[in-house]
């Protein structure tokens, strides 16, 4: 491959470079035309978000898998990102609009999360086609109507058959639970549907769905009966049906030995005693039944399931005598039965723990002396990551002690899980458990963590578990924007680390997002800067070495076909039958179109002594031929030619009196000189002196020997279509050679006149 190849494909791939990259075309023309969104990294330099790392950007195969952490609004341009397969755009509270049907084009989405913004709208029913979505939660929104289901004209949520979990929580979604969301063919495991404003009775379809494990509909407007046979759930754990207003009989759960967390308090059922299902679920960690018209006495057994840990009974008409019996359970941590008709309470159990009893007559007739009466007693529910056997230092600025005692800046912020299987928030053999496994992945994965740090568990009004996080860096005291990046991606991801049994779906926020409003923000922005510039300085060099080494050429390339021409002007002659054979030439140069451009001022017509029709192949070849070896002293001599880039030029010597035309036109006056001799009158007549005395004054003006005898032998004419003066076969005045010598041609624009053919 020539050098000229070379480096036109040199150019080109830098043009794709540039261009193209390594992003498919269609990915990131979607990309950018999200011109709405905001808060965009700093390193979304360029348009190679797969080529150049973008924060937030995935690529598999050039193409973007995954997407997260934007604000702005969400465009139907995102529909055209075929490949996408994560959508993670939650906890952006700058995310607004409604979500645009489009959504439903990315058929290979497998994970769609945009909770925690402020999307407005219905659900899109064009969702019900992403037929590979694993994980939908578009919790914490406004969003408005209808929960979609399919019908003959449009698609709906019913179809996701192989979607594990429905996040629709903490939105303002009204109307019914439509029965047909729910089916044999489904492989759900979450359905989260609290803090809406649904109505209606719960599907009996919903028991159907054999996979579940949790189930929360707290916090609507449910109401009737609740019809479903909670025997074929086999999988429950946890089952949120508190503040709402169902009626009729409590539901019946016996035989549910996987469910562990049951609320469903805040209820209108109908009244009955305390059911035997309570003692009989062995799983069993937290019953809450507050306000759900339990009455009777309390028996002793629902204090001794192996896993119990709290009993919430409050608010009730539950009587009698209180007794917890010595076989109460080993974990149980609170009691609580405030606000019920207890009279009696028997206190030989030893129970030590957590035990709310105000508002009952018991604690009315003996006063607030003991603290069970009182509000003095509260659950102990503090934690905090201890150190590991190292002394804790006391660190500057607002750099904090990691549990390895290391002063660093921590990525801080809090996880909220949606639900739990446990109510001892003060137990730290959960956190523990927690803490090893985050660590466990974010070590699998080589991100650069020193250890994390877990504190202060509390429910908050949704009964989620919020717990606050501290992730540390490893060899260094922060984050880059890299690290930081990644880790609060993660963070946010449900699938990032095998979670405990004990804690369920959870999201992830920061503080805040000024992690790099300190120190390390300038020095990091210094970087992303400095290697933005040093790429493109890079680029722009290759850019400018293959444009020079491109010149280069093309002048060793003129320079090769010039020495070419000098040695056979002629190689490209047209050897038709009208042009001839190649002319032969003798004793005359061959000039580059370059240097006649130069000596003749770009062709100044100062220079130019004639122009032919283009069409002179054959005249072009006579006249070379012959004025190359014909000399006289009369006849402009031909210096050279040209024979380039389809001209044809010939060089004759300097004419110092003007061009040939211009010095015969003195022919006029001998006309009329001539007209003045053959008057008719005499007197009109030159005398013969002043004839012979004006011949000679034309004859010098026209810059010809005026010799008379050469006049009067000379029979000379002028060709007007060759520019050449010819003179006849007189061998005294004219001379024919084959050779003509070499001479140095002086390049100025008063030594050479020019005769062009084309």
């Amino acid at each position: 491959m020539d050098l000229g190849k070379q480096i036109f494909l040199l150019i080109m791939c830098l043009q794709v470079f540039l261009i193209a990259a390594v992003t498919d075309p269609q990915d990131f023309a979607a990309l950018s035309a999200q011109d709405n969104w905001q808060n965009t990294p700093p390193n979304w330099i360029g348009i190679d978000p797969c080529g150049g790392s973008w924060e937030g950007i995935q690529c598999s195969n050039s193409r973007i898998t995954s997407m997260h952490g934007f604000d702005g609004t969400l465009t139907a341009d995102i529909g055209n990102l075929p490949k996408l397969q994560n959508l993670d755009l939650s906890q952006n509270m700058g995310l607004t609009g409604t979500l645009p049907p489009a959504i439903g084009n990315l058929k290979n989405l497998v994970y769609l999360s945009l909770a925690s913004n402020k999307f407005n709208g219905e659900i899109p029913p064009s969702i019900g086609n992403l037929l590979n979505l694993y994980w939908l939660d578009i919790t914490d929104n406004k969003l408005t109507g209808t929960i979609p289901v399919s019908n003959e004209t449009s698609p709906g949520l019913d179809l996701l058959v192989n979607t594990g979990h429905f996040h629709l929580g903490q939105n303002q979604l009204t109307g019914t639970i439509p029965p047909k969301l729910f089916s044999s063919n489904m492989t759900l495991i979450h359905v989260l549907l609290d803090s809406n404003q649904l109505s209606g009775s719960i599907p009996s379809s919903l028991e159907l769905v054999r996979s579940l494990e949790l189930i929360r509909l707290d916090r609507n407007s449910l109401n009737g009966p609740v019809r479903l046979n909670f025997t074929g759930l086999t999988n429950l754990s946890q089952l949120y049906l508190s503040n709402n207003k169902l009626t009729g009989p409590m539901p019946d759960l016996s035989g549910m030995n996987l469910v562990a967390y049951v609320d469903m308090s805040n209820n209108s059922f109908d009244a009955s005693s305390i059911p035997p299902w309570f003692s009989s679920l062995q799983s069993l960690t937290s019953l809450i039944m507050e306000r759900t018209q339990l009455q009777g006495q309390i028996p002793d057994s629902i204090f001794s399931v192996a896993q119990i840990q709290s009993v919430v009974l409050s608010n009730n008409e539950l009587n009698g005598t209180l007794d917890i019996g010595n076989n109460y359970g080993a974990q149980l941590e609170v009691i609580d039965l405030q606000n019920n008709s207890i009279t009696e309470f028997a206190q030989g159990s030893g129970y030590s723990k957590t035990l709310m009893l105000k508002g009952n007559p018991f604690c009315a007739k003996i006063g607030s002396t003991e603290n069970y009466c009182s509000l003095l007693q509260q659950p102990n529910t503090s934690y905090s990551t201890p150190p590991n056997n190292c002394v804790q230092h006391d660190c500057n600025s607002n750099q904090i002690s990691s549990p390895n005692c290391k002063c660093a800046y921590p990525i801080t912020g809090t996880m909220h899980f949606r639900s739990i299987s446990f109510s001892d928030l003060g137990n730290a053999s959960y956190y523990i458990s927690l803490q090893a496994s985050m660590m466990d992945a974010f070590q699998f994965d080589q991100f650069p963590v020193d250890s994390i740090a877990l504190s202060d568990p509390i429910m908050d009004e949704y009964d989620y578990l919020d717990l606050r996080i501290e992730v540390f860096p490893s060899n260094s005291d922060s984050f880059n924007r890299t690290g930081f990046s990644m880790i609060t991606s993660q963070l946010n991801n449900l699938t990032f680390f095998k979670r405990p049994s004990s804690f369920g779906p959870f999201y992830f926020t920061l503080d805040n997002n000024d992690y790099f409003s300190g120190p390390n923000k300038s020095s990091n922005k210094g970087i992303i800067i400095g290697a933005a510039i040093g790429s493109s300085i890079l680029v722009l060099l290759l850019l400018v070495a293959g444009i020079y080494a491109f010149k280069q050429r093309r002048k060793a390339d003129t320079a090769t076909e010039a020495a070419i021409r000098l040695r056979d002007p002629f190689a490209s002659w047209d050897r038709n039958e009208s042009a001839g054979s190649r002319p032969q030439i003798n004793g005359v140069r061959c000039f580059t179109f370059e240097e006649l451009k130069k000596c003749t001022n770009n062709f100044s017509d100062a220079n130019i002594i004639g122009i032919g029709d283009g069409k002179g192949n054959v005249e072009f070849k006579t006249e070379i031929e012959l004025l190359s070896r014909v000399h006289h002293k009369n006849l402009v001599s031909l210096v050279g030619f040209c024979y380039e880039l389809d001209e044809q030029m010939l060089v004759y010597e300097h004419i110092s009196n003007g061009t040939i035309k211009d010095s015969i036109s003195g022919l006029e006056k001998f006309v009329d000189l001539a007209i003045r001799c053959v008057e008719e009158w005499r007197a009109n007549r030159p005398a013969m002196g002043e004839v012979v005395k004006e011949i000679e004054n034309i004859a010098e003006q026209a810059g010809l020997d005026y010799d008379v005898e050469m006049l009067s032998t000379s029979a000379s004419h002028y060709d007007s279509n060759k520019g050449s003066l010819y003179l006849p076969d007189n061998k005294k005045f004219f001379e024919y050679s084959g050779s003509f010598p070499h001479s140095e041609i002086n390049f100025n624009n008063n030594a050479l006149h020019l005769m062009s053919y084309t």
